[in-house]
């Protein structure tokens, strides 16, 4: 059988986006941007899939995922309820950090934030998950996949598979910047952005 194409969407911008705050797994909502950008990433889907309901959509639980899927699927004329919900593709939980900003972070725990710096991705936050645990995760999703997909999830998420899938440095790939109107696409031997 061959190897699906999977088109990898992150979710719209957030306000906690905007403001620099860790998020992870808090249930926080697209704002207006957001909601331009999944549309956007829609019209980009309309001219790359040839047939979009030959596809399967699945999304992460959290709503941000879930309504960035919902725009992106209106936008190519399918009903947007029509997706599956998978939770390992839920965002790196940050644990205790959740909500806070990097400043915050600094001023509260100067330790724990070099600590971070250094080695980003096998640090577990406090409460929380390291990029290399959301690996194991992901990869426990991954290999199931067997139709080629358009997934909504996470900036964590599209990392650990820009190492996982790309083969890009652990350190570099976590270290990225995974922007909200671009797709991340692997067709099962290289990855590449596209919009």
């Amino acid at each position: 059988m061959p190897t699906p194409t999977i088109y990898f969407v992150r979710h719209g911008e957030t306000d906690w986006n905007a403001e620099q705050r860790f998020q992870g797994q808090k249930d926080i909502p697209i704002n207006a941007n957001g909601r331009k950008q999944a549309a956007r990433n829609g019209q980009t889907l309309k001219g790359l899939l040839k047939n979009p309901a030959d596809f399967d959509y699945v999304s992460s639980p959290l709503g941000r995922a879930c309504e960035t899927m919902e725009i992106i699927r209106q936008t190519l004329g399918l009903p947007a309820r029509g997706y599956s919900i998978d939770g390992r593709l839920k965002e790196v939980s940050y644990g205790e950090w959740e909500g806070l900003t990097t400043q915050e972070i600094k001023a509260s725990t100067p330790g724990k934030r070099r600590e971070r710096k250094a080695k980003k991705y096998s640090f577990v936050t406090p409460g929380g998950e390291s990029y290399e645990m959301l690996l194991e995760r992901v990869n426990a999703w991954l290999p199931y996949v067997e139709l080629d997909s358009v997934v909504t999830c996470h900036g964590g998420i599209i990392r650990v598979l820009m190492h996982h899938l790309g083969g890009i440095d652990a350190e570099e790939a976590v270290n990225s910047t995974v922007p909200q109107d671009r797709i991340f696409r692997w067709d099962g031997g290289k990855t590449e952005w596209l919009g």
